[in-house]
């Protein structure tokens, strides 16, 4: 017994070419033109799910162009060995300069081995994390 049978008690019939007992078979012309009936009817219904989709979708794209020369923030970490030429849209922000954003590079000593000290500036908090049988001291420090 084939296992559709067994599940629903009756023969599997595609949806295609589907009968009911007791009616006429349609063969030649009629066939072809019901199949293609039934094609159509199949098509129109994913051709409508796919447009609800995507005007979901589309609700929560926006339209954003960036130009040579605009500021951006990156949304993603760059590796430290190398530097990517193209980014895909959806990971980039605007960015409005603003002067409070300025970072001054003071000149760094090193030494001949290329190393170099730094200098804390001070202690901003301290905190002790307990864990079961051990507790750790923290220090957050302003460099």
């Amino acid at each position: 017994m084939a296992p559709y049978k067994a599940l629903y008690g009756r023969k599997y019939r595609p949806l295609l070419c589907s009968t009911e007992l007791g009616e006429r078979r349609i063969l030649g012309p009629e066939l072809v033109s019901d199949t293609k009936d039934k094609v159509k009817l199949i098509r129109d219904h994913l051709k409508a799910t796919s447009d609800r989709e995507k005007s979901c979708a589309d609700l929560k794209r926006r339209g954003i162009e960036y130009f040579v020369g605009d500021y951006v923030f990156l949304k993603l970490e760059q590796p430290p060995d190398r530097v990517q030429e193209m980014f895909h849209v959806s990971i980039l922000r605007w960015y409005r300069l603003d002067p409070s954003h300025i970072v001054f590079v003071e000149k760094i000593k090193v030494r001949l081995d290329l190393t170099f000290e730094e200098e804390s500036v001070r202690v901003l908090d301290r905190d002790v994390k307990v864990l079961r049988r051990k507790s750790i001291p923290l220090v957050k420090v302003l460099w």
